[in-house]
């Protein structure tokens, strides 16, 4: 790093600062600013927002491992969640705008009603607001912390190498990490959801435009040659799109192998992962800073529009720079094992970029990083504020007591989430974690918009069911051989069969066992989102002034159209980058009729409205 590479990170410091020094006054009116934008967001910021905060430090590592190890076809693993995505824009982002409340929490006790309703929302807000949410920040912490230490190996920290406070150690590197944390946490305290929706934008763009750089400076090294050299030097499973269905047929030594699964594990990925689980930024039914997003923007239309743009960018834009700077580490850095095959982004970085390019580069993944942080606390702190505080503590305070507590209480978060940090090694543990214990709950999550019948108890059976198959078949695994084959079975994504099943029968047994929902409430809440459906029959004869939403054939139509736009753009531009022009054209020409059918039909029906 010259003079130069750190101006311009310095630069970039104090732009974020400033952007959340502006937006201060406006956050500091009341919650409603500091949460949810005074629900003024246009669609392209709220989708970018979106999308910015799906970008976080981890994620052109976590790319590059998969393509080391399978080729690009790895990315199934993630790309599999499209499915979701596409079913919340068009069924379920008019619905949480409609709903009127700050949070998807919040949502516990106008669709469900007493004592359960309001465990629910309480339980979810503390649980989800302070574990799972500082889980998340923690992994993308370790990930910053990764970068740190491969970009500036021997660093210290004010002159020493780690610090120990109360027992919990902190390197170097984290303890920067920390640094750029601390101003993440001042600016979002400060500036609420306008300001961290508008720095989000800012390091987007740059975050995007730097790994754009990195990609086309990497393609141009004389050792990659570019995508004709890549192409030569690499093994021709390193370019395939799909995962082959069978058995693994392994690959060459010490680079990895075709992304090659079972059947059965297809299925998991493919048919149920993606509804089923519950994942930050990939909830089924839209949830977390997704809704958070929605419910901010300004209208149903623009609500839908920031989904669909969020859905594309998310999925055809963003990861091909990744790729192929992944691709080209396995050129440059071939003896580099496996568990570390992240670490060959930023090498890339650090041997291949000149002066100033250089600083661009850590610049953007700063950005990358505060932008998820940023977007974490504060939607993490609208769980404990609106959901705990002011629902179970506080009630009847004015509104600037809200926002102070909620600028503290961000502070607090941040610790929180730093001390958790200091005690993660691996991070795909915890994202396999996540998604075991809460299989089965999507399907909840997803009818409780569709089914009158669907009460807290539903929701509260579906959050703690899993735990039950998730500990007996983790206790049996372990107690078994490593080299033992059936061990597999009992591990993820296997295991998410039982558990989905499991899970499954569990929460349907208790919503026909306990007393539905009162009436009452069911009715403020159909006359409130007018969700419409043969699900809601009961309850839409009684209000039949309210007209509740239909063409539900057309939106479904609109998602499989739409999951064709996705993958067709996905493709398409990927082959345009790697020189087969003629498929690539053909499925950008598919993407494009898609997204056309898609205008069509909205425009036809209305964009406000899901009536005939």
């Amino acid at each position: 790093m010259q003079t130069i590479d750190w101006m311009l990170v310095g630069l970039y410091f104090l732009l974020s600062i400033g952007i959340g020094v502006y937006f201060t006054r406006r956050a500091g009116k009341n919650t409603h600013e500091f949460f949810l934008s005074g629900r003024n967001l246009p669609w392209w910021l709220a989708g970018t927002a979106m999308v910015a905060t799906t970008f976080a430090a981890d994620t052109p590592l976590a790319v590059t491992e998969l393509v080391a190890k399978h080729g690009i076809a790895g990315n199934w693993l993630w790309w599999n969640f499209a499915f979701g995505g596409m079913l919340t824009v068009f069924f379920f982002a008019r619905l949480w705008r409609r709903a009127g409340i700050m949070t998807d929490v919040e949502l516990a006790e106008i669709r469900y009603s007493g004592k359960p309703a309001a465990f629910l929302r309480g339980y979810r807000a503390l649980f989800v607001g302070i574990a799972m949410n500082a889980a998340v920040i923690a992994w993308v912490n370790v990930a910053m912390e990764k970068i740190i230490r491969v970009m500036f190996p021997g660093l210290t920290f004010l002159g020493v190498e780690s610090v120990t406070i109360v027992g919990f150690t902190f390197s170097a590197a984290l303890l920067w990490v920390g640094v750029a944390m601390l101003v993440v946490a001042f600016y979002s305290a400060l500036a609420g959801l306008w300001g961290v929706a508008v720095t989000d934008l800012f390091q987007f763009v740059l975050a995007m435009v730097g790994t754009t750089i990195l990609a086309f400076v990497v393609l141009g090294l004389p050792e990659v040659g570019g995508i004709a050299g890549l192409r030569e030097r690499l093994p021709s499973w390193a370019f395939e799109f799909t995962p082959v269905i069978g058995s693994a047929t392994g690959g060459e030594a010490g680079i990895g192998g075709v992304f090659a699964m079972t059947l059965t594990a297809f299925i998991a990925y493919i048919g149920v992962l993606w509804w089923a689980s519950w994942y930050p930024g990939a909830e089924p039914g839209g949830g977390g800073y997704i809704a958070q997003r929605m419910m901010s923007a300004k209208d149903e239309k623009h609500s839908l529009f920031a989904t669909l743009w969020f859905t594309i960018a998310h999925y055809c834009l963003r990861p091909w720079p990744w790729i192929i700077v992944g691709l080209a580490s396995l050129v440059l850095y071939p003896e580099l094992p496996f568990d570390q095959k992240g670490d060959g982004y930023v090498m890339v970085m650090r041997d291949h970029l000149p002066p100033g390019l250089l600083g661009l580069l850590v610049a953007a993944f700063f950005a990358a990083y505060m932008s998820t942080i940023a977007t974490q606390l504060n939607w993490g702190t609208s769980y404990v504020i609106n959901d705990f505080y002011k629902r179970f503590v506080k009630r009847n305070q004015s509104e600037r007591h809200y926002v102070a507590v909620s600028r503290v209480a961000t502070i607090l978060l941040m610790v929180i989430s730093l001390f958790i940090s200091s005690q993660v090694t691996r991070i795909s543990a915890v994202w396999e974690f996540i998604l075991a214990i809460s299989g089965g709950v999507g399907l909840v999550l997803i009818l409780r918009w569709f089914w009158w019948r669907i009460s807290a108890w539903s929701e509260l059976t579906a959050m703690f069911a899993p735990l039950i198959p998730y500990t007996i078949m983790h206790v049996v695994a372990q107690s078994m051989s490593q080299d033992d084959p059936a061990r597999a079975y009992l591990e993820f994504p296997y295991s998410l069969f039982v558990i989905v099943g499991f899970t499954t029968v569990a929460w349907l047994a208790m919503t026909y066992a306990t007393k539905p929902t009162n009436n009452e409430t069911l009715v403020s809440f159909y006359r409130r989102v007018h969700p419409g459906g043969k699900g809601w029959k009961p309850i839409a004869a009684q209000v039949t002034e309210v007209r509740g939403d239909s063409a539900y054939r057309g939106l479904l139509l609109n998602w499989i159209v739409g999951v064709v736009l996705v993958y067709a753009m996905l493709f398409g531009i990927g082959k345009l980058i790697l020189s087969s022009y003629t498929e690539g054209l053909i499925f950008i020409a598919v993407g494009f009729g898609a997204a056309a059918l898609i205008y069509r039909d909205l425009s036809k029906r209305g964009f406000e409205t899901v009536v005939e």
